[in-house]
């Protein structure tokens, strides 16, 4: 399958890094899937990623004996986690929950985020000097960055956590969100 690579030996160290950078990239995002719970997609990544190392293996098992080699394996390693990353980051999959602290108006925060087209409940509390007001929604990751920039404009000094959300269930959710809750189900 790579017999060029016995005529072009100079291309091998450049397989080798492309190969890496394509199933440790896979790998990450095999990782990710996994964890939000995508039962079908996680092994058709796992038997593609595997397909992949097992193919630049072989070749480095039957040719490379050079460091050029190594330091392209090494380095195409480094740089599939780092593009993986971002293409995690790109592709947004699950939801957050968003929880603010504001000493300013909660009702007044649950609306700015309703206008914005995100649910959100309201819990009053006491603080360590104070009376706060915790507002909490559950967004998508792609609509996290959005959500944050309305707390930023309506409180900028706002403590606000931004945690994961492994499962959920009903809630108040913009169209495009309530589709893809219907597909997990």
């Amino acid at each position: 399958m790579f017999d060029f690579l016995d005529l072009y030996p100079w291309a091998l160290p450049l397989v080798i890094f492309m190969g890496r950078i394509c199933d440790v990239s896979l790998g990450t995002l095999r990782i990710v899937f996994v964890s939000k719970g995508e039962k079908r997609l996680a092994p058709l990544i796992g038997f593609v990623e595997v397909f992949i190392w097992v193919v630049i293996i072989a070749q480095i098992l039957s040719r490379a004996n050079s460091l050029p080699s190594y330091l392209a394996y090494a380095a195409g390693y480094a740089a599939g986690t780092f593009i993986g990353l971002h293409l995690e980051a790109r592709i947004g999959l699950g939801f957050v929950s968003i929880r603010v602290f504001t000493l300013k108006d909660g009702p007044e925060l649950v609306k700015h985020l309703h206008s914005g087209g995100f649910g959100s409940t309201l819990v009053h509390g006491a603080g360590s000097s104070t009376e706060i007001d915790i507002v909490e929604s559950v967004v998508s990751r792609k609509d996290a960055p959005k959500a944050e920039a309305l707390i930023k404009k309506f409180d900028q000094n706002a403590f606000y956590l931004v945690e994961d959300v492994r499962s959920k269930q009903k809630g108040i959710f913009t169209p495009k969100q309530s589709l893809s809750l219907m597909k997990s189900k």
